[in-house]
């Protein structure tokens, strides 16, 4: 295969596994809050202390600065939009929901520094308990991130749903930023640590935005912060899985493979980066205050289906109200 070794069937099954546990998880902690503080507050205090030291120490596939920032980091962000979701004082401050994007914002900076760090290393071999292989793809990859990360747009427009789940829900954020995103972060995943691309990229990508298109749509984010948070804490905790076990694939460290999956992230966002600046053009919008795409269908499904205004009237469009 161009992007990896030859997959076991077993392989595959376990890719199946991780894909509906991280769903099926990603469920549970939105839809209950004391689910939730289990797996997000008491949970990691617990590996903290007692597991991680161990497990992603040093020399450890998992113990570089960027899996210890990344695991605190995507539970800070999970705990943020639980704050937001349920303390209504705090989602009716305006100021507040800078936060989504800034943890998002720092999330995918981290990444872009860390395919700018590989890329520099001139590796070719094992780099921190990982096989890296650097080249023009990190920096390529790089620049895509910066791309998707200043495309980040309509914060501003965040409420929390009126259901019982209250998920915080974001109309701006539609599919097209949503696909460049998983093309770069996959592409980051596997410039970076290939041998977890399997699992860590296809798979945890893929876990946030199924629930994002056809379960809870405009909850992308808080949907990718859970599922990141969780796959986080189990790799930190059983690095092996995706290294060294039965059911681990690796990347076939091709550098034509490398170079194609950073070039179609680049492109991608590039594409976006685009779309975005003709609708702020043509709309006369601003980026960093307005939402640029109330205008789209997307946009209007997603707020009409979540606002406690939803009743009134049923066939008028979100931007005409």
């Amino acid at each position: 295969m161009f992007l990896f070794a030859p997959i076991p069937w077993y392989s595959w099954v376990a890719w199946f596994v991780v894909l509906g546990a991280l769903i099926g998880l990603n469920e549970v902690t939105r839809r209950w809050k004391w689910a939730g503080l289990a797996f997000f507050v008491a949970l990691p205090v617990i590996l903290t202390l007692f597991v991680w030291p161990i497990t992603a120490g040093a020399g450890s596939s998992t113990g570089t600065w960027f899996h210890w920032v990344k695991v605190y980091s995507a539970l800070a962000g999970c705990l943020g939009f639980m704050a937001i979701r349920y303390l209504p004082k705090l989602a009716a401050n305006r100021w507040v929901l800078i936060f989504p994007a800034a943890i998002l914002a720092i999330n995918i900076a981290e990444a872009c520094i860390r395919d700018f760090q590989v890329g520099a290393m001139g590796a070719n071999g094992m780099v921190d308990g990982v096989f890296m292989v650097s080249g023009a793809w990190n920096y390529l990859n790089g620049i895509a991130g910066l791309i998707n990360l200043i495309t980040i747009c309509g914060w501003f427009g965040i409420f929390i749903s009126k259901d019982a789940s209250k998920d915080m829900i974001w109309p701006d954020m539609l599919w097209f930023w949503i696909i460049a995103y998983d093309l770069w972060n996959f592409a980051y995943v596997y410039n970076c640590v290939g041998d977890h691309a399997f699992y860590a990229g296809a798979a945890l990508l893929i876990s946030c935005t199924i629930p994002a298109f056809f379960i809870k749509k405009g909850a992308w984010l808080q949907h990718r912060a859970s599922t990141l948070a969780l796959w986080m804490m189990f790799t930190m905790a059983v690095p092996n899985f995706v290294t060294n076990s039965q059911f681990s694939v690796s990347a076939s460290h091709n550098p034509a493979a490398l170079m194609t999956v950073s070039v179609i992230a680049l492109a991608a966002n590039v594409a976006v980066l685009i779309y975005q600046a003709y609708t702020a053009i043509t709309r006369h919008k601003n980026v960093l205050t307005d939402e640029l795409y109330d205008h789209l269908a997307g946009y209007q499904e997603v707020s009409v289906a979540n606002r406690a205004d939803a009743l009134l009237g049923a066939g008028e469009p979100v931007a005409a109200r």
